[in-house]
């Protein structure tokens, strides 16, 4: 997190308590409440998030923290989200669901995601941006008063399955974890999806020296941890070929706590794309019902007619909230590099302090 994830950021950022504002509740139907929230990524940048929650609301109830990809441009206002997140709550699950950056009211084209190259160039490592933008939901749930700290979960398709391995692996505040579709070790991608070295946040500057998603995923023993994949996936990781990489041999890590019935692999085939369907989701239901002791079943609940339109969740960011590529252009203005001595022996001197810097860099 100090060395790689968090290389340049301002500690004053990476430190700074969650900023969340509650922009109001949403009619909702029987069972479940809805609400938008919006809040800071880091100063000038902000995002939207929907906040599901059952109805009635008594005492300390278990969270999850729902992500999304890049892979769905309308971000968390998809009936497949819209519908799963709701009956998380039915099955009284306090729900935080976050736009993406670069899709629903951040989908900007500075928003993209490979404009983290840029926050690379001036020294801030890109993967930063979308650390410090999932893991503020954990800072939210974790200290809301109606959840049980115990009992947070995270779960996600595509980017959503990579943000959920990642922040659920290196956070412990996260019980239980269901990724969806999401990640792979850099071998597999370069040994089975030849010409697709991963998204630019997925594959770090600094990153894959030394470690890779297979350490990520044992990291998660002993707690609860779900990888669904697709086995006729169109878009990148298709179940039989990322389970040696990221299920097989994790399996002994598990086994030394004594808890391989905690670690699961589940082949999706109901569907051949890329797709948290119902298949996958059923899936998650149970997973998460059976760990957070729920006593609700884990079929999913019919909630079409409660499905709203893009206009009826928008929260609303500032007209000058900061982009990716925006944020890293403010960045860019505040370098401040002195000008070459002037001097031949301080020019010397220099020269040979300015080599040391590189060489560390390198």
């Amino acid at each position: 997190l100090d060395d790689v994830i968090f290389h340049g950021w301002p500690q004053e950022w990476v430190n700074s308590p969650p900023r969340f504002e509650d922009l109001g509740s949403i009619p909702a139907g029987k069972g479940y409440q809805l609400r938008k929230v919006r809040y800071e990524i880091v100063p000038g940048f902000y995002s939207t998030a929907l906040l599901y929650a059952p109805q009635p609301l008594q005492g300390r109830v278990p969270a999850v923290l729902n992500v999304m990809g890049h892979f769905y441009e309308r971000g968390n206002q998809m009936e497949f989200e819209q519908k799963f997140c709701i009956n998380q709550a039915l099955k009284g699950m306090i729900v935080l669901n976050p736009d993406w950056v670069g899709t629903g009211e951040l989908s900007q084209k500075p928003n993209d995601h490979w404009f983290a190259s840029q926050l690379d160039l001036v020294g801030l490592n890109g993967v930063g941006i979308f650390y410090l933008a999932m893991r503020r939901g954990i800072d939210y749930l974790s200290q809301n008063p109606n959840v049980d700290p115990s009992r947070i979960g995270m779960t996600g398709l595509s980017g959503g399955g990579w943000q959920t391995i990642m922040l659920s692996s290196l956070d412990p505040r996260v019980k239980v974890s269901v990724p969806v579709a999401g990640f792979v070790t850099l071998q597999g991608r370069l040994e089975r999806l030849p010409g697709e070295p991963g998204d630019i946040e997925q594959n770090p500057s600094d990153f894959l020296v030394g470690q890779d998603y297979s350490t990520l995923t044992a990291m998660r023993a002993p707690r609860p941890t779900l990888l669904i994949y697709n086995a006729e996936d169109d878009c990148c990781f298709r179940a039989p070929l990322v389970k040696p990489y990221v299920f097989d041999p994790v399996v002994p890590f598990f086994k030394l706590y004594g808890k391989e019935d905690e670690f699961q692999f589940y082949p999706s085939s109901s569907i051949s794309t890329h797709n948290f369907g119902l298949e996958d989701r059923l899936q998650a239901y149970a997973f998460f019902v059976k760990h957070f002791h729920l006593t609700t079943g884990s079929d999913e609940i019919p909630v079409g007619e409660d499905v709203k339109t893009y206009n009826e969740l928008q929260g609303g960011i500032p007209e000058d909230n900061l982009t990716i590529l925006g944020l890293a252009r403010k960045m860019a203005g505040q370098l401040n590099r002195p000008p070459a001595p002037p001097n031949q022996a301080e020019r010397v001197e220099w020269s040979s302090s300015q080599r040391a810097t590189l060489r560390d860099v390198v």
